[in-house]
């Protein structure tokens, strides 16, 4: 897989951290989203939500999460939804970033 946003990570260095870094990560993206829409930047908003998908492809193709993948695959398609105004899920991106938080406290003990 070819990155746009993160040209520096490669799968490996990504698939070498847990579960709870590689969503604490994601998180920090959607943090950034979050902000970038509440300023009104499109250019950030479309970069950070973006790179947050970049990174849930990533996870989603790391083997050792093969028992976990609906649940990855539904996140990111809940964080979709947030984005587009939760019209299928009624998502809202300050719930999926408080979930991904959660993992961002785990991975940093």
């Amino acid at each position: 897989m070819e990155l746009k946003h993160h040209k520096t990570l490669t799968s490996d260095r990504w698939h070498d951290f847990t579960l709870a870094e590689q969503f604490g990560n994601i998180g920090s993206e959607v943090n950034r989203t979050i902000l970038a829409k509440k300023r009104g930047d499109q250019n950030l908003l479309k970069s950070a939500f973006e790179r947050a998908l970049e990174l849930f492809d990533l996870t989603i193709m790391d083997k050792k999460h093969s028992k976990r993948l609906r649940e990855i695959g539904r996140l990111r398609e809940v964080f979709i939804d947030a984005f587009l105004g939760g019209m299928v899920y009624g998502s809202d991106l300050q719930s999926i970033n408080k979930y991904l938080f959660d993992f961002a406290l785990v991975a940093k003990r």
